[in-house]
């Protein structure tokens, strides 16, 4: 049985976003990944990870699957306790529901963010988020940007050189 533990998180809502998964196979770690999603909502970021972890479930052939997440209205949503209203992730919501609908066993299950991997999956994205920063991103957090390194009045917000 695989178990994939995933998280999604945004700096600001909406905000540059990440994902990440963790993926287990009887306990044992088999697979880690996160990516970088650009700006978008945390409920985006959130929805992208079980996407992806749904999909490398598929990818291994998995008939049985638990995803576990720290998000409570994922989770209900995707066992049909809430609806989805947002208009931002009904696609989102339809195409977790159809790609999870091919694993014959799968269950869903909402745990505190201090709980099991999620910590691992958290700490996977917040790395990506950070490896996606820009210079113009890290002048801002100092308080000082040199001229000579960025135009800070001729450049617009998030954009810059990545690092």
């Amino acid at each position: 049985m695989f178990t994939v533990y995933s998280d999604g998180g945004s700096r600001g809502n909406p905000g540059k976003s990440a994902y990440a998964i963790v993926v287990t196979e009887d306990g044992e770690i088999i697979h880690e990944h996160a990516e970088f999603l650009g700006v978008h909502t945390n409920n985006y970021a959130e929805y992208r990870g079980l996407i992806a972890g749904i999909t490398k479930v598929l990818e291994l052939n998995g008939t049985e699957a638990e995803f576990v997440m720290d998000s409570e209205l994922v989770i209900k949503q995707m066992t049909g306790v809430y609806k989805v209203k947002s208009e931002s992730v009904k696609d989102l919501y339809e195409d977790a529901k159809a790609l999870s609908s091919l694993i014959p066993v799968v269950r869903f299950r909402n745990v505190r963010r201090s709980q099991e991997l999620i910590p691992r999956a958290d700490a996977l994205l917040n790395a990506e988020m950070d490896r996606n920063r820009s210079l113009l991103d890290l002048c801002h957090e100092v308080g000082y940007c040199h001229q000579a390194l960025i135009p800070c009045g001729h450049v617009a917000q998030g954009d810059g050189i990545l690092l």
